[in-house]
């Protein structure tokens, strides 16, 4: 089934320029770039080279201020592998990834930011655009917990129902 909604974006370029724009989310990402469609309707392929990240947003305002908060202040709450990753061009930033690594896409990963209360909601970062990837810890997780052990049976506890 087709995803017929357009999610607001706005691309950070390495060359600190933002681009804003609707993606399509089944099908964005395409192998010679990102597949975006402008607010005037046209509809541009930017390599994975140029791109910095893409951050999914509320709106549009307040652009220059979507990744001001690149760390979490304590231990997320949110259930993930909490990373850190570097860019290119050295900047640092924290993230949530999704425990299943079988989901990624092999042209990047998608993460929840430091603040996902803020203007962006999600990130996409483009694997050519990382020089460096950390997993800081791992957050949660029903799987993750030991499975408490059962209480042995009182002896002379009466049996209701036998």
């Amino acid at each position: 089934m087709a995803v017929s909604t357009n999610k607001k974006v706005t691309c950070v370029r390495f060359d600190r320029e933002l681009l804003t724009g609707f993606v399509q989310p089944a099908t964005f990402l395409q192998p010679e770039g990102l597949e975006l469609l402008s607010p005037s309707g046209t509809v541009t392929v930017l390599p994975y080279t140029d791109i910095k990240c893409v951050c999914f947003v509320r709106d549009w305002d307040n652009a220059e201020k979507i990744l001001e908060k690149r760390t979490f202040a304590s231990r997320p709450k949110q259930e993930g592998l909490w990373i850190r990753f570097v860019w290119r061009d050295g900047d640092v930033m924290e993230a949530l990834l999704p425990n299943r690594l079988l989901d990624s896409d092999p042209l990047g990963f998608t993460v929840v930011p430091p603040d996902p209360a803020g203007n962006s909601q999600k990130l996409f970062l483009p694997r050519p655009a990382l020089k460096d990837l950390q997993v800081l810890g791992v957050v949660g997780g029903s799987q993750l917990r030991q499975q408490k052990k059962a209480k042995p049976a009182v002896p002379d506890q009466i049996k209701l129902f036998d």
